[in-house]
């Protein structure tokens, strides 16, 4: 896997590669503190991940990712959490809060190579994607409702929730929802992991929409979604929190 670091602290960048150095399926390619810099090399040259501080002088990390038209996978790292939602919009791999613990740093590794992988090979099974994608990059999933299978745009789902042998899910800017016979397991494999995340025995939320996390709860709109005990080491460590 080749990367590439851009940060405006050589300190960071010298982590990072450090980081780097110890793993043998990793190749830092190119360092730079000027993102613009490191336009050349992602054009020129198969780079398939990259790190990216977010608050820099010359462009914000979120705007620079937002800017390139053939984005590689890529992992924020940033001293502010406050940008986790905003950079999970982008569907960034991670997003790792500075200082990076190095047990972070290969939990957000390995997840690059998992989704990697993934792109490299084609889907298998039966779910369902838009023109041969990858689960991370899809952009609708369909599911059974009574007599027939409803597609649905990821983007609209705002979250499922369970209710004993059915799922009910909540379509954005509208008051439909759709009620299927599904468990979690199965809803899961076919949400992107980047973009989904189950937070609760009964509530699974896109994180594209969440307004504000509170201690025990996340608030989707004006709906008040409760963090389980044994989902929220993960929900705040994937959010940087």
């Amino acid at each position: 896997m080749k990367c590439i670091i851009i940060d405006d602290e050589p300190l960071a960048i010298d982590i990072i590669t450090d980081y780097c150095s110890k793993l043998d399926f990793i190749e830092v390619v190119g360092t730079f503190t000027n993102p613009l810099d490191a336009i050349s090399i992602l054009n020129d040259k198969k780079v398939d991940l990259l790190f990216c501080d977010i608050q820099m002088p010359q462009i914000s990390g979120i705007d620079f990712i937002a800017s390139l038209d053939n984005k590689p996978l890529f992992i924020f790292t940033t001293a502010y959490s406050q940008y986790a939602v905003e950079g999970f919009e982008l569907n960034a791999v991670d997003y790792l809060v500075k200082p990076i613990p190095y047990h972070r740093f290969i939990k957000a590794i390995s997840r690059a190579k998992e989704q990697l992988s993934k792109k490299e090979k084609p889907m298998e099974g039966n779910v369902f994607s838009s023109h041969g994608e990858t689960n991370e990059s899809k952009k609708f999933i369909f599911v059974k409702a009574e007599y027939e299978s409803i597609k649905i745009n990821l983007d609209e789902i705002e979250y499922v929730q369970g209710l004993k042998d059915y799922l009910k899910i909540h379509i954005t800017n509208t008051n439909k929802t759709v009620l299927t016979l599904m468990n979690f397991k199965e809803i899961l494999d076919k949400l992107p992991s980047n973009q989904f995340l189950r937070v609760h025995k009964s509530f699974v939320v896109n994180v594209n929409f969440i307004k504000t996390v509170q201690r025990n709860r996340i608030v989707i709109n004006d709906t008040r979604i409760p963090i389980g005990e044994s989902y929220k080491a993960k929900f705040f460590s994937v959010l940087g929190l």
